[in-house]
């Protein structure tokens, strides 16, 4: 099958290489021309395990890219992987995604065939039907208005692991409006469903655009609330990892997401969640609990340098920062916790020194005036106290490392580090 994407960021390029890999023939559109060439010589534009290797066997063969929209009337179905970033009172901004699907429907006026164009994107439910279905069909001319369909196909991937999440995935959502596009996502989607057998959810438009938004708010309600019994468990002097993995035992809660910490970032649960509390007033409804959820998570990094602060005055003394990502196996630092902890260190006037394996440069866009180390010993050398941020591996492995530590006080946010001996050492919640 022929399918085009619009948009080549993180799930847009995930997706496109995975279609390649089913044996489909993926052309990407892309207003970046130094990653249209990037895919196009078999470079991989984003950090992703796994994600190189799709690359390098397609990009340039089955998987092409380009900046001309045009290529779209060669292909059965377009895929919008378009971000819809927050405005500032956490509306989605839908100005990206409106402005392609125009140009979209001005490039398929001279199909001479049915289209089916597919949201990726995150939208609040009536985007798809009420906004860019129009925009597609007056862009194009009243003679396709029958032709262009449009459908939902939410995405469900986690950065450091989003092509073994889509090619292994839990559930996969069609929500359609005919019986024509449904049988045409399945024909997509034929090599995955028959080897991997995820639930298949056949859904309305709406029902499927507020899946998605349901889905991150909830997992992002499980964290917080266990950080908020995390923080408890902390005054009363009890590991909250082994409250957790009791409590995971019990099939109503499950074990995943219940590692309690310095709090939950990245492209999707701080956008998704705040988007969900905009949408519920724009319907007059007060979301108290999806409010908590965010208050949470937004306190746990005062939290963790309230905790250094016990052990050393950060004024004028050198800190280090371990872990910029907001995850483990992405340079992502959107929503970042290290974020938040950086600026406090700063209001603090704490002489910072930052290291992560992958996410520094993205870091020194947004902090320049940090030190930034090339290793974590190098971060640790000299430093009077230790914030860890991110769960990179490597920090488990530290050891020796802190000896050379002037003041070693190691603060873990993410309860990684596993020497203990000879350095004051604290658990954001154990």
């Amino acid at each position: 099958m022929d399918i085009s994407i619009v948009g080549s960021g993180y799930v847009g390029t995930t997706i496109a290489a995975c279609f390649a890999d089913f044996g489909h023939t993926v052309t990407t559109i892309d207003i970046d021309e130094q990653v249209v060439d990037q895919l196009n010589h078999g470079t991989a534009p984003i950090h992703e395990p796994g994600l190189n290797e799709l690359i390098d066997a397609y990009g340039g063969n089955r998987l092409q890219a380009t900046t001309d929209y045009a290529a779209v009337r060669d292909t059965d179905v377009t895929f919008l992987a378009l971000p819809t970033p927050s405005n500032a009172d956490g509306s989605i901004d839908t100005s990206a995604i409106e402005a392609s699907a125009r140009t979209l429907g001005e490039a398929l006026a001279t199909k001479d065939s049915d289209h089916l164009v597919v949201v990726k994107s995150t939208v609040i439910p009536g985007t798809t039907e009420d906004v860019l279905y129009p925009l597609l069909n007056d862009a194009a001319g009243e003679e396709t208005n029958q032709r262009i369909d449009v459908a939902m196909n939410p995405e469900f991937l986690s950065q450091g692991t989003a092509v073994t999440d889509f090619q292994t995935p839990d559930k996969v959502v069609f929500g359609t409006r005919t019986d024509s596009a449904t049988e045409l996502l399945t024909a997509v989607f034929e090599p995955l469903l028959a080897e991997s057998e995820p639930a298949l959810v056949d859904t309305g438009v709406r029902e499927a655009e507020m899946i998605k938004y349901a889905n991150n708010a909830f997992l992002a309600t499980k964290i917080s609330l266990i950080n908020e019994l995390g923080n408890l468990c902390k005054e009363y002097g009890v590991d909250a990892y082994e409250v957790a993995a009791a409590i995971g035992l019990d099939d109503r809660i499950g074990e995943q997401f219940l590692r309690s910490g310095v709090g939950w970032g990245g492209s999707c649960f701080p956008k998704d969640t705040r988007a969900l509390i905009a949408a519920a007033r724009d319907v007059n409804y007060e979301p108290s609990l999806l409010e908590a959820t965010v208050e949470v998570n937004e306190k746990q990094p005062k939290r963790l340098l309230d905790l250094l602060k016990k052990h050393v005055d950060v004024s004028d003394r050198r800190i280090a920062v371990l872990g910029l990502a907001f995850k483990s196996g992405t340079d992502d630092i959107r929503g970042s916790r290290a974020k938040p902890t950086i600026e406090r260190l700063q209001e603090h006037n704490a002489d910072i020194v930052a290291y992560d394996p992958v996410a520094t440069k993205h870091m020194q866009e947004t902090f320049p005036d940090i030190d930034y180390a090339e290793s974590a010993a190098a971060a640790l050398n000299g430093a009077h106290g230790a914030v860890v941020v991110t769960d990179w591996d490597e920090f488990s492995a530290l050891d020796e490392e802190f000896d050379q530590m002037a003041d070693p006080v190691v603060v873990d946010g993410r309860r990684v580090i596993t020497r203990k001996d000879d350095i004051i050492y604290e658990g954001i919640t154990w």
